[in-house]
């Protein structure tokens, strides 16, 4: 019997053939992990180029932005690319919000943060690091796309840290060492709380090079 609830039918819900359910079902058939990270990965930086090219300082990032940023970088690889997700997902026993609110959610974090921060033209640490972390924390709350949330909320995160004037954000400590207190700040944004963001974002900035 079908299970009528099942999300198994969506695109973004399937594995690629082959891959023992470990590589999401993509354009380029690609089977093995690393060489879908490593796709990502260039893909990744392609956009990122283009991007740091185009995004004006006084640019206002809108949620239309952030689904052209997500396609940008993943459409020459899945069919779902810059599209929300509809299938619910979670990380670590942690919930992201539910595939139904996320059209809600994303307007909301359009007409709340990023009309509050963007275009981030601060002068102050403290200012500058509030909207990088309220932005990065409600972003990751969404979680509004299957795959690539963490690294799509980075790279606004750069964009935004560049219109401020600020070198291009370093983020491998919070692949590294830093890894778990990443994942506890975003989970205290569930209170409103962004100091622990805003004090991982600090030390980036700190520890970033200071060249673009």
């Amino acid at each position: 019997m079908t299970d009528r609830y099942s999300t198994s039918h969506l695109p973004e819900d399937q594995y690629q053939p082959g891959s023992d359910n470990t590589v999401l079902r993509n354009k380029r058939g690609i089977i093995d992990p690393v060489a879908m990270g490593e796709a990502e990965t260039n893909a990744l930086w392609r956009a990122q180029k283009k991007l740091f090219a185009e995004i004006s300082a006084d640019h206002s990032f809108t949620a239309n932005d952030i689904c052209n940023m997500h396609r940008l970088w993943l459409k020459g690889i899945y069919t779902w690319a810059g599209r929300p997700r509809s299938v619910n997902i979670g990380k670590g026993g942690f919930e992201f919000a539910q595939a139904r609110y996320i059209p809600t959610l994303l307007d909301e974090f359009e007409q709340k943060q990023l009309k509050t921060y963007t275009p981030c033209n601060f002068t102050e640490l403290d200012a500058i690091t509030l909207a990088l972390a309220e932005v990065h924390v409600e972003l990751m709350l969404i979680h509004p796309f299957r795959e690539g949330n963490g690294r799509l909320g980075r790279m606004l995160a750069t964009l935004m840290a560049l219109q401020a004037g600020l070198p291009i954000l370093d983020f491998s400590d919070w692949d590294g060492e830093k890894r778990e207190t990443y994942f506890a700040a975003v989970r205290a944004g569930l209170d409103r709380d962004y100091v622990p963001m805003q004090k991982l974002f600090a030390g980036i900035i700190k520890t970033s090079p200071q060249t673009a």
